[in-house]
């Protein structure tokens, strides 16, 4: 947990001490159903579960390498511990208020998409405006195509099989896809957020296993077919760098600037707020819009850009298991889920990230791209589960050095989805 030099082993050893009475103690509060109420008793027990659960499922084998490790033992875990009587209900109710009402997932997602897309280089910015981001449209449509037809043979729908299978699928993971867009959703339709969630939920857990096992599978068919693939370098063209594209390394930023990143990220926020009173846009995907454009045209300053970039950054490792607890409670219905654990559902998602992997391929080729590492960039790390997910399908297509354009897709190709959900709910009203 603690890697810094500085501290000695004895040193290592009171804190994790520190940390295993504080967790005991508030375990038996919660228990106790001794729990404060508000912000203080959310976050304590919320944080405690989160960080216990994670570690569980970072260290079970075949669950961090395929679904997605501590994220879903998380979601499920929490959902099974504070709905099953274990805890107190009252504890579950104060976990829900200070989720849905509190404004902690606004927080997080402001905090996410503000840092993410500012913390980019403007050149990959650019240059994925001009060729990658067709690329994955191609994905995309390819996805939809795909996961309709099969939901429609299978009597499922083309239209439900896009919105709840594909969409979400698509949608850049957890915390910055299947969650904004249930918002998204749960406003537009006749569904509740919760049904929304536990359809969303076993469609990422299963698009992530199935992605990572596909990218392993296109290394082997790159050794095969070796014209369909650059070995890592995403362009046919011999004479571009791969390195021109990645990020190059800063000096860490100082914690004192934190905060003014945290307050670049509310007032984003609030721009998206004010605009969607004027256009008739969810406030997500207006804030991801003028985020992006203040970046490419270079209103904010370097160091400013790295403060939201470093808050962003402090939010995702200290607070993402703390969501997804209350993810978990709040909007996770494991009996509904249980039930959508069918054949059916496992072909329509497994159509999604098949659709991903052959439209991006040729629409790669296309683009003057290697059809594989355009299959797994702009495909399969549109398909996967975010972050954690692009890295298992580099590492499993042992093409690392893809990170720049993996990281492309799961930013701003989970914010075209948001986008692109709020389009399609506001052409059927």
């Amino acid at each position: 947990m603690f890697t810094n030099d500085v501290i000695t082993i004895k040193d290592k050893r009171s804190i994790n001490i520190i940390f295993a009475l504080s967790a005991a103690v508030i375990l038996f509060a919660t228990i106790q159903n001794k729990m404060p109420p508000g912000i203080i008793g959310a976050i304590g027990v919320m944080t405690v579960v989160g960080y216990i659960l994670n570690v569980l499922g970072n260290k079970t084998p075949i669950v961090s390498q395929f679904f997605g490790g501590g994220a879903i033992v998380i979601i499920f875990g929490s959902s099974y511990i504070f709905h099953s009587g274990i805890i107190p209900h009252e504890t579950a109710s104060t976990i829900t208020t200070f989720v849905k009402g509190g404004g902690f997932l606004s927080f997080f997602i402001a905090s996410l998409v503000t840092g993410s897309i500012l913390g980019m280089d403007t050149n990959v910015l650019k240059k994925a405006a001009l060729k990658y981001i067709p690329v994955i449209l191609g994905g995309v449509v390819c996805a939809f195509l795909f996961a309709g037809l099969v939901g429609s043979v299978l009597g499922e729908g083309f239209f439900d099989s896009v919105m709840l299978i594909a969409l979400p699928i698509m949608g850049g993971g957890m915390g910055a896809g299947a969650v904004p867009l249930v918002e998204i959703m749960s406003g537009n339709s006749s569904m509740s957020a919760e049904m929304l969630m536990s359809k969303m939920v076993p469609a990422l857990a299963i698009g992530n296993a199935i992605a990572i096992v596909m990218a392993g599978l296109l290394d082997k068919l790159g050794k095969f077919y070796p014209s369909l693939t650059g070995n890592g370098k995403l362009m046919r063209s011999a004479g571009e760098a791969q390195s021109e594209d990645e990020e190059k390394p800063e000096q860490p930023i100082s914690i004192n600037i934190l905060g003014i990143g945290a307050l670049l990220a509310i007032t984003m926020y609030f721009v998206g707020t004010m605009l969607s009173s004027v256009i008739n846009m969810h406030t997500y995907a207006l804030m991801i819009i003028f985020v992006a454009l203040v970046k490419v045209m270079g209103f904010i300053p370097r160091e400013l850009e790295k403060a939201a970039h470093g808050w962003y950054q402090f939010v995702v490792d200290n607070l993402t298991p703390a969501l997804l607890v209350g993810i978990g409670v709040a909007y996770t219905d494991l009996n509904q889920i249980i039930a959508s654990l069918n054949l059916v559902y496992f072909l329509m998602v497994f159509a999604t990230v098949l659709g991903a992997i052959i439209g991006t391929a040729i629409v790669g080729r296309l683009m003057g791209f290697h059809p594989i590492e355009a299959a797994l960039t702009a495909g399969l790390c549109m398909a996967n589960m975010g972050g954690t997910g692009d890295v298992a399908v580099l590492a499993a297509s042992k093409r690392m050095e893809l990170m720049p354009f993996a990281q492309i897709s799961s930013r701003i190709g989970g914010a075209f989805m948001l986008i692109l959900a709020t389009l399609i709910l506001e052409m059927l009203k």
